[in-house]
């Protein structure tokens, strides 16, 4: 919302304050189709050329998230929580051998199925399930088990965070692809010099508009996409140190509720919940078998 609202106040404030100064908005408008074709055009080949296939569909859900903001929401974190809770609990209670179904088999888990919006994250299941396997394999070193983690989360995250490093690296680039039109229509107007100076002067005006459009595009645009869509990012990967914190406070042999509690403080000040909401989504977890 307020991203959509930041856009409207953008081109408002910016061309309403050209046109309440006298600007002639006509000179842009009529300038704006083969400016755009040339920086867009060159920014998009740019764009083309530098990133791969995977990086550009990144980038293209990723602008859905500057929009929508992070994917986990308040009751997401509660049920990552009560989701490590089961997991941890049943395997300092029963043995890892009753954990080896469910990490197996999550799709089939009674224990995974009671949380289906994590289920669809595939990163977040496998990463759960690879370091519960390590460590039904006897590795119970809690600081071979969180660098063996941790170098799968900044693998992850550094293959997350190419989408925002490409839009920043375009909203770079626009302001000299704007000079670069601008000076092709510098250049078409000396070559019309010979013509009055008025039409000269709305010549300049739209070789000008180049460079302006450039600019406006990089720090107006897709500069503070980048950045917010860097936020969402970093916000979204708090989500997966959660499951770090409390899988290694589990091997340092604290109680589930314990593990989660440490789990808790790495969750985010606005999704974060207190200590009595995920008490009570705890107790209010149906027992092993029961109906989910």
């Amino acid at each position: 919302m307020f991203q959509i609202i930041g856009i409207v106040l953008l081109f408002g404030l910016v061309f309403g304050s050209f046109i309440i100064s006298g600007g002639n908005i006509a000179v842009i408008l009529g300038a704006l189709p083969h400016e755009m074709m040339a920086i867009g055009g060159a920014g998009s080949a740019a764009f083309l050329i530098s990133n791969s296939m995977s990086v550009i569909k990144n980038v293209g859900s990723g602008l859905g998230k500057v929009f929508k903001g992070p994917q986990w929401k308040p009751a997401d974190y509660r049920d990552l929580l009560s989701l490590l809770f089961l997991l941890t609990k049943t395997m300092k209670s029963k043995g890892v051998i009753a954990l080896e179904s469910h990490i197996e088999n999550p799709r089939e888990s009674s224990i995974f199925s009671r949380y289906p919006k994590i289920m669809k994250d595939h990163f977040a299941v496998d990463f759960i399930c690879d370091t519960l396997r390590m460590m039904t394999m006897n590795l119970e070193d809690p600081h071979q088990v969180e660098d063996a983690m941790e170098a799968q989360l900044e693998k992850h995250h550094h293959e997350a965070m190419a989408a925002p490093h490409a839009l920043t690296s375009l909203a770079d680039a626009l302001p000299a692809l704007g000079i670069v039109a601008a000076v092709l229509g510098v250049i078409k107007t000396m070559g019309a010099i010979t013509e009055p100076p008025a039409i000269l002067g709305e010549m300049i005006g739209s070789a000008l508009v180049g460079t302006f459009l450039g600019v406006f595009l990089a720090y107006g645009l897709v500069g503070p996409m980048a950045m917010r869509l860097s936020a969402v990012l970093e916000e979204e990967g708090s989500f997966y140190k959660i499951i770090q914190s409390v899988l290694v406070a589990h091997l340092h042999g604290n109680a589930a509720q314990i593990s989660v509690e440490i789990g808790r403080g790495n969750v985010p000040s606005g999704a974060q919940p207190s200590f009595l909401e995920l008490e009570e989504a705890l107790s209010t977890i149906p027992p092993e078998g029961a109906p989910a």
